[in-house]
């Protein structure tokens, strides 16, 4: 099926020329996407040869707080609210991650049945319920009817709202303030960044903590991560311009930890009051020696995105021509931008699976790939398979044991495409 592709200027959408934090005029684009569809938007099947909507996703940097961000701003009612196929709990690395990371705030803060735990984005329930069972009160806040249902269901109080400037007054005046917000990958998602952060620092208690996880920028550039690139993610963070954000609205980002996740995140702690530890000392004056804070930094990112997708391509192309059959892992919204920037298809992919059963069924957007249960890597036996979905590489490459057995390989694109056993 040939993907069948439409952009309306001014449709949903509109084009920023200053920066989301700073407001500065200087903004610098270092990396163009093309024209690209929604990557969480999946098509029914019949709905197949209706024209997707695209826009475009151009990556800019601004010289005067040092985020970098996409130009283009998609309606937030268009991105998350109308069927948002994303359920956290379909991973079992994520949930024992939230799960690990509720331990230790139980472990570093003295939480009760008088306390409260906010989470922003909390999507399925998938961190709030490890606070429920140790009796601490909380609330969950997502726009999105399904995850939020879903959250319901396993005894997590869910608010289905975008959490606003607006949203955060009315919530304290009704619950009052919370011992800890969480916000985990959600900042970037944000159109109005200075007002979602306003609105944290209304929620907050006076000795409460904000404890937020988002992608490391460097880790993106360094790994050439762009498939993390796409129009939910409005920007994508380094220390450096989280402070800067942060500051200009009376919190401070006191601490901060790396971890693996997702290609490599951060995860920090933000606070009312100034105690900046070590660790982010630590990692500014990294970026400060590297120029993270500069252009010239993403000088030559571009090329090298060009570089992994003539190689991945190159990599294809000749597997194709052996006769080799090739599916995909990971119906992911990363996938989707993989897919789309690299121009693959159903001409050189069969199909894709993933274990989320809501995305079954489902087109991937753009591609037109089926989505089907992973059940059916063993079941057809494709030669190979492409893991779009390459953040959670050793879960699924565990799970899909018995088609690797079988002679199954697979193939991870980045940081540099190769073939795995």
């Amino acid at each position: 099926m040939n993907q069948i592709l439409l952009h309306q200027p001014g449709v949903a959408s509109q084009t920023e020329t200053a920066c989301r934090c700073c407001g500065g005029q200087s903004l610098h684009p270092f990396l163009d996407l093309g024209f690209t569809p929604l990557a969480d938007r999946l098509i029914r099947p019949e709905d197949g040869d209706t024209p997707e909507l695209t826009f475009p996703l151009v990556v800019a940097f601004c010289p005067d707080c040092a985020l970098v961000q996409i130009l283009e701003t998609v309606a937030p009612e268009i991105l998350f609210a109308d069927a948002y196929p994303y359920y956290s709990s379909f991973s079992p690395a994520l949930l024992e991650h939230s799960r690990a990371n509720v331990l230790q705030r139980l472990a570093e803060r003295e939480l009760g049945p008088s306390s409260l735990v906010v989470e922003l984005a909390s999507n399925d329930g998938y961190l709030l319920k490890n606070y429920v069972e140790h009796g601490v009160p909380v609330c969950g806040i997502d726009p999105a009817d399904g995850p939020a249902a879903a959250a319901r269901k396993v005894g997590v109080p869910t608010l289905c709202d975008f959490f606003t400037e607006e949203f955060a007054s009315k919530f304290v005046g009704e619950h009052g303030r919370a011992d800890i917000v969480h916000a985990n990958n959600v900042l970037a998602h944000v159109a109005d960044t200075n007002g979602f952060v306003a609105g944290i620092r209304n929620l907050l208690k006076p000795d409460g903590v904000a404890v937020i996880e988002m992608p490391y920028l460097l880790r993106l550039i360094e790994h050439v991560e762009f498939d993390t690139i796409y129009h939910e993610h409005l920007c994508y963070f380094s220390v450096t311009a989280l402070d800067n954000l942060f500051r200009r609205h009376g919190l401070f980002l006191n601490r901060v930890e790396e971890l693996e996740i997702h290609g490599g995140s951060l995860r920090i702690f933000v606070e009312p009051f100034e105690a900046t530890g070590e660790s982010v000392e630590t990692l500014m004056a990294h970026e400060k020696a590297i120029g993270l804070d500069t252009l010239d930094f993403f000088a030559e990112f571009s090329a090298r995105v060009d570089t992994l997708k003539e190689k991945l391509l190159a990599l294809i192309y000749t597997l194709k021509s052996e006769g080799h059959s090739i599916a995909a892992y990971g119906a992911a919204a990363k996938g989707a931008t993989m897919l789309n920037y690299c121009g693959l298809n159903t001409r050189q992919l069969d199909f894709v699976v993933d274990r989320n059963v809501n995305k079954q069924g489902m087109l991937m957007p753009g591609a037109h790939l089926p989505i089907l249960p992973p059940e059916e890597l063993v079941a057809r036996k494709p030669d190979f398979v492409l893991m779009l979905a390459w953040n959670f590489a050793d879960e699924i490459l565990a799970q899909q044991q018995e088609y690797r057995d079988a002679g199954g390989r697979f193939i991870i694109p980045v940081p540099e495409p190769r073939i795995v056993e």
